[in-house]
């Protein structure tokens, strides 16, 4: 691709106007001269790098605003302070220092502790001397406590058997319960359920069942239930009168079709004789009509007897004609009809029997559905019952297992309470003759305290003595001592800790608030300094889309005027080439010269 296209390639990007129209050969003739710059031109320049028609806007309108707009060495001044500002960062020298001040002393004062504690372990080796002096008096102290601890004890005795007494007391108050209780003496009470008796309940359900047995017996014919249960489409369509009826008696069946047959007769004869007065009663309404019509035309016209004898003579022939046309109609029509729709008549009369006989199975079933819920009522109450008793032997069954645990641990508290009665019964322990250095073996309680005081770290001697639990007790006793004192250094390193903590915590807060009470997230300095430069930055941006809004305005001229685009060819051509400019110049000369010689002849 040569320059020229390249640059026109990049005019398309930026959305030059017009920019389609132009030949790039026409523009290679400016990389001769202009290279570098037209090659970072076409590389760098893009749809990011021109400005929209709202910053455009924004750009005249701070301009019409009076504003002053940095340019030139003012504009180098705020891009040199922007990239050159001083930020004033506080020094963490006498920070330093003081915390090194603060572990010296910390150090310090784990020296002090140290040297204490070497002062006590001093004492501890003089205070061992003095122990043998202090046995006796504990000797007394300790008779003292063995009293208490016997009174204490006594105290607790009788505590625990006031207790078991009434623990007695309400088991057997409970057991009153769980007993079977005989009704007519009434000496238990009645809690659970199992214990009422269900005669009463019982006797009402033979009862309720006894007399629904008698109204369906009174209601249903025999064998409803035979028919009901054998569902057939048979059983539940509608009688007819030709077909075999469910029943099995013949008579009740004759009797049946004779009244059906009866009825029908009589249906029929009363819709005949209903037609006979209709036909009558309409043409008896249509004689008196023709009457009417016939005198009122008499009485507006007055006839003369040849044409009143014409008029009868013409009426009588259509009268012979209407008797033919119905004696043809009865004769021929009328039977016709009437036996195709002789299933017609009898319609309304079975179609009253089969709603009689809906409305029995209605009826029926409105009973049906009296003993269904009677019925269901019975299974609910006998379900709920049985329900509430499965309830109640789940809970007596969880009684039970529970009563089955504490006894087993109740005699398992007993067997031990009697294996340390044996124990403390035992001569060898309760009674010494000879004092023992040695502690016997079958005193397990002393053994398991040498065990706990020992610990797991030494070896197991074959026989433990008093002097040996006393070492092991002293040396408890020492290590305890240390644990404390370890406790009070560590106690005394926490609160260095926290003191430290609470000047750092001050120090922060100094620097966050600068002793006021609105907290600061930053440095005031920082922040003047920054709205300075946003500010100057808000004026750059302004300037910048004032010079790109002149440069749009003059390239638009340019574009429009061709004189203006020959001005600007010429200043370039002064500005850059003089030699070329002026030889332009010498051939427009020339041309003018030989024009107006050409005008002159």
């Amino acid at each position: 691709m040569s320059c020229g296209k390249e640059f026109v390639e990049t005019l398309k990007k930026i959305d030059y106007p017009k920019a389609d129209i132009l030949n790039g050969e026409d523009f290679d003739w400016l990389f001769v001269e202009n290279e570098p710059f037209l090659k970072w031109f076409c590389g760098n320049v893009n749809e990011q790098n021109i400005l929209s028609e709202e910053e455009l806007e924004a750009f005249s309108v701070l301009q019409k605003s009076g504003k002053p707009i940095l340019e030139g060495a003012a504009l180098d001044e705020v891009l040199k302070t922007c990239k050159t500002s001083d930020l004033k960062t506080p020094t963490l020298n006498d920070k330093e220092l003081e915390k090194l001040e603060d572990e010296v002393q910390t150090l310090q004062k784990l020296k002090n502790l140290k040297i204490q504690r070497r002062n006590k372990c001093q004492l501890m080796a003089s205070v061992t001397s003095h122990k043998s002096l202090r046995l006796n008096a504990k000797e007394e102290e300790t008779n003292k406590k063995l009293k208490q601890s016997q009174g204490i004890l006594n105290a607790t005795n009788t505590k625990i058997s006031n207790e078991l007494h009434t623990l007695s007391d309400g088991v057997a108050k409970l057991m009153m319960f769980f007993r079977r209780s005989d009704l007519g003496q009434g000496t238990n009470p009645l809690v659970f359920l199992s214990q009422f008796s269900l005669q009463n309940y019982l006797s009402q359900e033979e009862q309720s069942t006894a007399a629904l047995t008698l109204y369906t017996k009174k209601q249903f014919f025999q064998g409803i239930h035979e028919v009901v249960e054998s569902s057939n489409e048979e059983n539940f369509q509608l009688l007819d009168m030709q077909a075999p009826s469910i029943c099995d008696n013949q008579e009740v069946l004759e009797e049946r079709r004779l009244e059906m047959a009866r009825l029908q007769l009589a249906y029929i004869c009363a819709q005949h004789q209903l037609i006979h007065l209709k036909a009558n009663n309409l043409s008896l309404k249509s004689s008196i009509k023709w009457a009417e019509e016939n005198l009122h035309s008499l009485t507006s016209k007055a006839l003369g007897k040849d044409n009143l004898d014409a008029k009868i003579s013409s009426l009588n022939s259509e009268i012979l004609k209407l008797e033919e046309q119905i004696t043809h109609m009865k004769g021929k029509i009328l039977p016709a009809v009437v036996k195709e729709n002789a299933q017609l008549l009898n319609m309304p009369v079975v179609k009253g029997d089969f709603d009689r006989q809906i409305a029995k199975q209605d009826r029926h079933t409105a009973r049906q559905e009296v003993v269904l819920n009677q019925l269901i009522k019975q299974k609910a109450s006998f379900e709920l019952l049985h329900l509430s008793y499965e309830i109640e032997l789940r809970k007596h069954w969880d009684i039970y297992r529970q009563l089955e645990n504490l006894v087993h641990l109740l005699n398992q508290s007993n067997l031990m309470f009697h294996q340390r009665l044996e124990m403390l019964t035992d001569p060898s322990v309760s009674q010494q003759i000879n004092a023992r250095n040695t502690i016997d073996t079958k005193d397990y309680s002393t053994h398991r305290l040498y065990q706990l005081l020992e610990g797991e770290n030494k070896k197991k001697e074959l026989f433990i003595t008093h002097g040996n639990l006393e070492e092991v007790a002293e040396k408890l006793k020492q290590d305890v001592s240390l644990v404390q004192e370890q406790l009070e250094v560590s106690a005394q390193e926490h609160s260095l800790f926290l003191s430290k903590l609470n000047n750092d915590v001050n120090m922060l807060c100094e620097a966050l608030y600068q002793g006021g009470n609105q907290l600061l997230l930053s440095d005031q300095e920082l922040t003047e300094q920054f709205h300075q430069v946003e500010s100057q930055l808000n004026k750059l941006n302004h300037l910048l889309t004032d010079i790109f809004a002149d440069v749009k305005t003059k390239r638009k001229l340019l574009a429009s005027n061709k004189l203006h685009q020959v001005e600007r060819e010429l200043y370039v051509y002064f500005l850059k080439d003089e030699d070329y400019l002026k030889n332009i110049v010498e051939n427009l000369e020339n041309q003018s010269k030989i024009k107006t010689i050409g005008l002159e002849d």
